[in-house]
């Protein structure tokens, strides 16, 4: 197998080069947030790029020894295919998570659609399945804002995800979820039709060049809700953020002071702005491209069926599983990888 066609090692080297050239400049340091990025991005593509060096080098020692014909040497590397095979899968998503913000933390944000206490239990079992899938993969988690329903359920929650290509694993994960179930909640056991839209966006650990008036802020305090008795903070330390050219709205209130709830939201806030700024350029970009898929925020991307029948499907990949059960349990790795793997290849 030719890994050069999943793998462009020059271009890797160049990109390892370039920036091991920027640790020695002077003012390296001087942007903290910056150099942590860069100091992790060559961790990166050392590991990718010696991974790449020793599949080479295993597997035109496996052809020389196929091409010896010598049985007693082919049953051993037989033995290993499989191996092999994890590595080079390996090497192939690193490849799939390049994107330019794939390395970083990301935020996640899920609100219920119409519906009322059915889309609030759908919007709380879909942040289960998040959090079920931080806690199998090893990402930490926190929230940063979470509404109750009424009845039952989440009227809206943003969590922060922090790990290694925390966004680049999710990012396909924007856009609005169905769920096709018998609802708990109906006397008469009908089958219901809930949605909730979920959104995904990466925590930018650089300088963002968004210029944010005073004027333009409408800025909101309020009670911060908890689990009751004590962990009820009883000052308005939570903070509302409207933006108002934009219309953007960002909540905050897992901190005990308002003036770091406040910090946080704006800076959630600015990377909400960029990330919209940066869009409209792929928009541009996109337009100019043939056949190209929408994954906007908005589109339905996939559907959990539990009645009549048991089925999730993803509408972009025709990704299909029928274990609803386990996938709701946090089990969506496979799932992120085939749709990393097919949806919208090439596009950063």
């Amino acid at each position: 197998m030719n890994l050069r066609g999943i793998f462009d090692l020059n271009s890797k080297k160049d990109e390892l080069k370039n920036l091991e050239e920027k640790l020695n400049e002077d003012n390296f340091w001087q942007d903290v947030d910056n150099a942590n990025v860069i100091n992790k991005k060559i961790s990166h593509l050392k590991k990718e790029i010696n991974l790449y060096e020793e599949l080479d080098k295993e597997l035109n020692e496996s052809i020389e020894i196929v091409s010896s014909e010598d049985d007693e040497l082919i049953n051993l590397i037989s033995d290993n295919i499989k191996l092999l095979e994890e590595k080079i899968n390996e090497l192939e998503i690193a490849t799939l998570l390049n994107g330019e913000f794939d390395e970083y933390n990301c935020f996640l944000e899920i609100h219920p659609g119409a519906g009322g206490t059915e889309s609030c239990d759908w919007t709380s079992m879909l942040f289960r399945m998040y959090e079920k899938f931080c806690e199998k993969e090893g990402f930490s988690w926190e929230t940063i804002d979470e509404a109750k329903g009424d009845e039952a359920g989440l009227k809206s929650v943003m969590i922060k995800i922090t790990g290694d290509f925390a966004f680049g694993y999710l990012k396909f994960e924007s856009g609005v979820h169905r769920l096709v179930r018998i609802s708990p909640f109906d006397s008469g056991a009908r089958r219901h039709t809930s949605f909730a839209s979920v959104t995904v966006f990466p925590e930018i650990k650089k300088n963002i060049s968004i210029e944010i008036k005073e004027e333009d802020l409408k800025i909101d305090v309020y009670h911060s809700s908890g689990a009751g008795g004590q962990s009820v903070n009883t000052s308005n330390s939570a903070v509302r953020i409207t933006h108002l050219p934009s219309k953007i709205v960002v909540t905050c209130q897992n901190e005990r002071s308002q003036l770091k709830n406040k910090e946080q939201a704006l800076n959630i806030l600015k990377n909400k702005l960029y990330m919209l700024e940066y869009q409209k350029e792929q928009e541009k970009i996109n337009a100019l491209k043939e056949n190209n898929q929408s994954i906007n925020f908005g589109s339905q991307i996939r559907s959990y069926i539990l009645e009549p029948y048991k089925l999730i499907k993803d509408h972009r990949t025709n990704y299909e599983n029928n274990d609803p059960e386990k996938i709701l349990n946090g089990f969506i790795m496979d799932m992120l990888i085939y749709n990393l793997k097919n949806i919208n290849k090439g596009v950063k």
